[in-house]
């Protein structure tokens, strides 16, 4: 049965065992994966064969093979924070970098992007074509091509942006469902509006009497951040560090938010719901925008449509019943 990764390069035998066989320029390299192994795990490994492979061919001057310049790229993973999801989204691209060169970059990237939709949203798609760009860029920086070819990679439009907020009711029945680390990591993102990563990379170090830090290595911005502690958190305090980790975290998460009957739900509306609530209660854009941990208040500014419903509620309430009349022009006028 072969799967989606490789072209026929990943399968699953009869005893349910995962493989993986990779050739370049007639070189084959095959490898059986161990038991449990998931599909991410095969297409992880195929993706470091070929980069193997390619790091022992030579160097083709001026044009070399797409397979080569993902060799690059991953030597390039080293140097990341995530290089395991990185290397998940590169695998991704196996099926269509090995029939093309460097100078045919657009024409892989509109192979791949016709293959994938209606497969993969728009933001998975976007993973690869970036990793396809930045993989050209580094090998024209190495001077291994000679123009940047990533210039030439678009990306999808996503229009994915989320308006989902929830009251204080909806968060105390998602909070009902879920185990006692699940729900201090849900009221801690409602009540501090950090986002998943954060909350589980926390450490009792970073907790003090009044404020929590959130260390730089674990922003999505690379900069520390202060937050101080309401009281409404300080019960929850005592299941940090969790005990679970991201993966655990975001199980829990799911079984709750099912339980709930809300299925729709995603950890980070947590976070925008943590804005809305600011909004709701006055907070200023400049005060959300710290707390939120965003290097822009252009960022912040998403939530704006919040105020103009705001304000039109009050509005509403505020003029409920009067109905103008209207005088047709001419009418009366006081004659001079």
């Amino acid at each position: 049965m072969a799967e989606r990764g490789g072209v026929l390069s990943i399968w699953v035998d009869k005893d349910g065992r995962r493989h993986v066989g990779v050739m370049v320029n007639g070189k084959r390299v095959h490898r059986r994966m161990p038991e449990g192994a998931t599909a991410r795990d095969a297409k992880r490994l195929e993706a470091e064969l070929l980069g193997a492979i390619e790091k022992q061919k030579p160097a083709i001057p001026g044009d070399p093979p797409m397979t080569a310049i993902l060799g690059v790229y991953m030597e390039h993973l080293k140097n990341l924070r995530s290089p395991d999801t990185a290397k998940y989204h590169a695998a991704r691209m196996g099926p269509w970098i090995s029939k093309y060169r460097a100078s045919d970059a657009r024409a892989c990237a509109a192979h791949m992007v016709m293959d994938m939709q209606g497969h993969y949203a728009p933001a998975t798609i976007n993973r690869s074509l970036g990793i396809l760009k930045k993989a050209l860029s580094l090998a024209w920086d190495l001077g291994l091509i000679p123009e940047n070819y990533g210039m030439q990679v678009k990306r999808l439009p996503e229009h994915n942006e989320r308006h989902v907020y929830l009251s204080i009711e909806q968060v105390q029945k998602l909070s009902d469902y879920a185990s006692e680390p699940v729900a201090a990591a849900i009221w801690f993102a409602l009540l501090t509006g950090c986002r998943r990563g954060e909350i589980v990379k926390l450490k009792r170090e970073d907790i003090g009497a009044d404020t929590i830090t959130i260390q730089s290595g674990n922003t999505k911005t690379q900069k520390t951040r202060t937050i101080p502690i309401v009281s409404s958190l300080r019960p929850w305090l005592e299941f940090f560090p969790l005990t679970i980790n991201v993966e655990g975290l975001k199980s829990g998460f799911r079984r709750a938010r099912e339980s709930a009957g809300m299925p729709w739900l995603h950890f980070h509306d947590l976070r925008h719901s943590c804005a809305s609530i600011l909004l709701a209660s006055g907070a200023d854009m400049l005060t959300i925008s710290r707390i939120l941990g965003h290097t822009s208040i252009k960022t912040t500014e998403r939530y704006t449509h919040l105020q103009t419903h705001a304000q039109k509620v009050a509005l509403e309430g505020a003029f409920a019943g009067i109905t103008p009349k209207i005088t047709p022009k001419g009418r009366g006028r006081v004659s001079g």
